[in-house]
């Protein structure tokens, strides 16, 4: 072994170092061969023998794919897991012999990967799951879910958000961005439920609800943003609904409040090409986006929300501020509101994630669906089957979609990331054989793949269980909200 040395054994990692600085006038030669011994005056000279370090939790499996941008790890791999961030990443023995769990969980066969983000959804909608399909998109909203949701309560607004964060976590989702009515009853889910989650209240120019106007919604989000402060787990961000259902004093105030919070903004935006045509007869031929600069919500703080009628300059607009734009294809298509340019927007350096929309718009909240429709409808929309390609649209879904959190790492497995992760089983025929771990996650599995998710090193759905063991309870009270809608509409 040379000057310095590393030895693994087993159960502690040795590590022997030390520099020699050469003072020649202190060596000692001995007559007949010449060697050299260390001075007195060493700098220094160390050698700890370090036992193995404690961990909350080792997580192991055959496969991990730790982010979009990196190659998959074939072999047994493992996540070490302390105070919900990840330690290390790297080959279970390697792991196994550094760490030491309070608790471990052997995975098996399945490719381990970071949970995807749902940047864009309305979760409690589960309850409307199925109701008033086939419409375009303003009559859907104005003829069908207006007149429903006008007569929430909080307890549809519990269940709807409840069963929605089952869906997600048994389909490989870890985090969400939210905008409902009520929302304070999505975020305390969430908080109950271990899911991560940027949510803020819908706002509007007309009474909802949780408010009657513009003071009460504001005292609501400074309350809420106080309750849920710091960047945690559960945040909250300001929630204008649409340029079509605000006005110019409810968006710039809108952005203000975000600004003297630091919360960030997410809005509807372009979703339509009815959008467009109301925006320009309200508000002097302005298209969405030209009206959404002049009321100051084009910044980096914001992410608009579908985008898909737009022109060139539009979105070189949008790249220019800073902004974000959440994705939506499923929805799109759905509503028939169009296809937008993703490649375009990815082109013009415009950070793009991906949401599934409500599940009264989809109708499902699963991510892996929406991954796969992102990638292959660019492609066909672009006739450049390069366009979105696999590792793109896996960031899309992850990396992409933890912009609103702003957490550092989230959206990877890295070390000093939140320990927010998945396993796809790599038994399932359509998983098998793999040769390409983020093809695999984009083109081949869909969310019924995923048989364990983890957020924040607490795991919520393992195999069947979800955790809170409340899913049955749930599902029946969900079944009796039938009547109740369709006696409001």
């Amino acid at each position: 072994m040379g000057i310095n040395g590393e030895f693994n054994c087993g159960s502690f990692l040795a590590v022997f170092s030390f520099e020699v600085k050469h003072e020649m006038s202190n060596l000692h030669e001995i007559p007949g061969r010449r060697e050299m011994k260390l001075p007195e005056r060493a700098r220094w000279g160390t050698f700890c023998a370090m036992e193995q370090q404690a961990c909350d939790l080792l997580v192991t499996a055959s496969r991990m794919l730790a982010g979009a941008g990196q190659a998959g790890a074939a072999g047994n791999a493992a996540v070490a897991v302390r105070d919900g961030k990840i330690l290390e990443t790297g080959s279970a023995a390697e792991l196994e012999a550094r760490w030491k769990p309070a608790a471990r969980r052997d995975l098996g066969n399945v490719l381990l990967m970071p949970g995807l983000v749902n940047a864009h959804t309305h979760v409690p909608m589960t309850f409307l799951r199925g109701f008033a399909d086939d419409l375009p998109l303003m009559e859907w909203l104005t003829g069908h879910i207006f007149p429903v949701e006008a007569r929430l309560t909080d307890r549809i607004v519990s269940l709807g958000a409840r069963l929605g964060m089952y869906e997600m976590m048994r389909t490989g989702t870890t985090a969400f961005v939210d905008s409902y009515l009520l929302e304070i009853n999505v975020l305390r889910e969430a908080e109950r439920m271990g899911m991560r989650c940027v949510g803020g209240e819908a706002l509007f120019a007309f009474p909802s609800p949780a408010y009657g106007g513009w003071d009460a919604a504001e005292a609501l989000y400074r309350e809420q943003a106080a309750r849920f402060a710091g960047r945690g787990r559960v945040q909250v961000a300001l929630m204008p609904h649409s340029v079509y259902t605000t006005s110019d004093d409810v968006l710039r105030r809108s952005m203000k409040l975000a600004e003297e919070l630091d919360l960030m903004l997410h809005i509807h935006l372009s979703e339509s090409a009815g959008e467009v045509e109301q925006c320009r007869s309200l508000h002097g031929d302005r298209r969405p986006v030209a009206y959404a600069r002049d009321m100051g919500l084009l910044n980096e703080r914001t992410v608009l929300a579908h985008m898909v009628d737009v022109t060139d300059e539009e979105l070189e607009l949008v790249a220019a501020s800073g902004a974000a734009i959440a994705h939506n294809p499923v929805s799109n298509l759905k509503l028939a509101s169009g296809f937008a340019r993703v490649r375009d927007m990815v082109r013009a350096g415009i950070s793009v994630s991906l949401g599934t929309d409500g599940a009264c718009s989809n109708n499902s909240l699963d991510m892996f669906e929406t991954m796969k429709l992102a990638a292959i409808l660019a492609k066909g929309c672009s006739g450049d089957a390069t366009a979105v390609p696999a590792v793109q649209a896996l960031n899309m879904a992850t990396a992409e979609g933890a912009r609103i959190f702003r957490t550092p790492g989230l959206g990877t497995l890295a070390p000093g990331a939140p320990a927010d992760m998945i396993a796809l089983d790599l038994d399932e025929p359509n998983l098998c054989p793999i040769f390409n771990e983020a093809s695999h996650a984009v083109y081949a599995a869909s969310g019924k793949d995923c048989v364990f998710t983890m957020v924040e090193g607490n795991i919520l759905y393992d195999h069947g269980t979800y955790t809170d063991g409340l899913y049955a309870d749930t599902a029946v009270e969900m079944r009796d909200l039938v009547e109740w809608v369709k006696g409001k509409e």
